[in-house]
């Protein structure tokens, strides 16, 4: 699963090359999406108007909700100095759950707001997704 946290929504609607790309290839993989938590559209909105409407418009795109479980996981992470509010979300969100299988790549674009052992990728790394 691909999440994109808050500065890589508010890049992706922006226009940032290569995120866009890869909203518009995975439009044409069946099953494949950009993971948005809640609390990352939020927040990005929140920083800019429009944001949501623009990153919402790629079919590619589904918001990861805020159910009872991840309302109470984000909120301990919060509580236990893991970030804020969209931080945690987008952690919560990269953990591993029964739903999904395989691993999750968290693209940021700031890398170090996430513990280690959370597989993030900068959205500017070169590289990126095998851009070069």
């Amino acid at each position: 699963m691909i999440i994109l946290d808050t500065s890589a929504v508010k890049a992706l609607a922006g226009g940032h090359k290569t995120l866009n790309l890869l909203a518009g290839n995975m439009a044409h993989t069946p099953g494949d999406h950009l993971s948005i938590p809640a609390l990352c559209l939020t927040q990005a909105e929140a920083d800019e108007e429009g944001v949501s409407r623009r990153v919402l418009a790629f079919s590619s795109a589904v918001v990861d909700t805020l159910d009872a479980i991840a309302s109470v996981s984000v909120g301990t992470m919060i509580r236990d100095g893991y970030g804020g509010a969209d931080t945690c979300h987008a952690l919560y969100c990269a953990l591993p759950r029964p739903e999904f299988t395989g691993m999750s790549i968290l693209l940021t674009g700031n890398e170090g707001a996430y513990p280690p052992g959370v597989v993030t990728v900068g959205i500017d790394s070169p590289g990126m997704l095998g851009f070069n």
